[in-house]
């Protein structure tokens, strides 16, 4: 019973930035926008996603450890966990990437899919 309840808690905690899926965002917002103002927004948008990862990496280490210490995972019950904004972040990198490619502005490699970099520090 212990374990069943352990593992409860553990699903409970903030997930990890991977594992979140881009929410939909239509790339019809950017169709009037230049090759130049898409690739700008991609390397905003890269770097929010890329500060909302490691907040949401830590977020999921603080649950983690609030579980084995307290049994709760108090990231994700005082708000810490963000995997809304980062569902968004994705969803809009994916949206500038389909209208940068739909304009035919190439490929730069601020123009990518949406990717995660999470903080090695634990």
């Amino acid at each position: 019973m212990g374990i069943a309840i352990f593992a409860l808690f553990v699903s409970a905690c903030a997930k990890s930035p991977d594992s979140i899926a881009p929410a939909y965002i239509s790339e019809v917002g950017y169709q009037n926008w230049s090759c130049p103002q898409l690739a700008e927004e991609s390397n905003r948008l890269s770097a929010a996603l890329s500060s909302a990862s490691i907040q949401q990496e830590n977020a999921r280490t603080n649950d983690t450890v609030g579980v084995i210490l307290i049994g709760l995972p108090v990231s994700s019950l005082s708000g810490d966990n963000i995997a809304p904004e980062i569902a968004r972040l994705k969803g809009e990198t994916e949206a500038v990437r389909k209208a940068s490619m739909s304009k035919g502005c190439g490929t730069p490699s601020a123009i990518k899919p949406p990717s995660v970099v999470t903080s090695s520090i634990r």
